[in-house]
């Protein structure tokens, strides 16, 4: 798969990779490496120039509402994903959209807002909700559409450390409940030590793919810098919280 900007510049150079039912996988880059632009593929967000991307055996740009219910996103910006005046409105948009009943996307919200800890919060507006909030407010929104794949970008970027626990707990529970969770970062400190697969990618390549404890070996000369417990020596240790 390739894919060029408008003016002409190559984001995503003979990208070829298949994920797997109920993986976790993290793709790390540098900024300008191409991973967010390749996540944006993955439900049709974005269309490649050349090639296919396919979703249980559909191809995407053939039916891209069907391919956006069974993959979510995600955005690095919580609130670019905010649409709704409540914290219910902002999670029933999705399953109206849909068609739903009421009844069912009053399930779907509830369902949804329980397991990123928003229960009881249905009334209030998000803008007074915390970065850590909006984050987990956004994952809801996607969760209540119902999707097997996630797909984050960058989902601890601007929080500070208890929000990050809580929606790192967030990720490792919607993983072992079985969705299969694909992550984008240049961070790898935070996440690595859970994930199953780690991919690099750089000027638009896949330069990388296996397990993490093989790939992080000389990550450095890709321009990301490896978790503390791989610099002194100590493997690639779970985050201590």
């Amino acid at each position: 798969m390739c894919h060029r900007f408008a003016d002409g510049t190559l984001a995503l150079d003979d990208v070829t990779l298949c994920f797997e039912d109920g993986e976790f996988t993290v793709i790390a880059g540098a900024n300008g490496s191409g991973k967010t632009t390749l996540l944006r593929h993955f439900n049709g967000l974005l269309l490649p120039g050349s090639g296919s991307v396919t979703v249980d055996g559909l191809a995407v740009q053939k039916d891209l509402s069907k391919a956006r219910q069974k993959v979510g996103m995600v955005f690095q910006d919580a609130d670019s994903q905010i649409v709704g005046e409540t914290v219910y409105d902002d999670v029933a948009f999705g399953p109206e959209n849909l068609g739903l009943t009421r009844p069912q996307i009053d399930r779907r919200v509830g369902r949804a807002l329980a397991v990123v800890g928003l229960a009881g919060q249905e009334d209030k507006r998000p803008h007074y909700l915390s970065g850590g909030e909006k984050r987990r407010l956004a994952i809801a929104g996607v969760l209540a559409m119902e999707p097997g794949v996630l797909l984050m970008d960058e989902p601890f970027s601007n929080l500070d450390y208890p929000a990050t626990c809580r929606v790192l707990d967030q990720i490792l529970e919607l993983h072992r409940n079985g969705h299969t969770v694909i992550i984008t970062t240049h961070d790898l400190e935070k996440v690595v030590a859970h994930a199953q697969r780690l991919v690099v990618m750089a000027a638009g390549r896949v330069v990388e793919d296996g397990v993490p404890q093989k790939v992080i070996a000389g990550i450095e000369r890709f321009g990301i810098r490896p978790p503390c417990s791989v610099q002194l020596g100590r493997g690639i240790l779970p985050w201590a919280r």
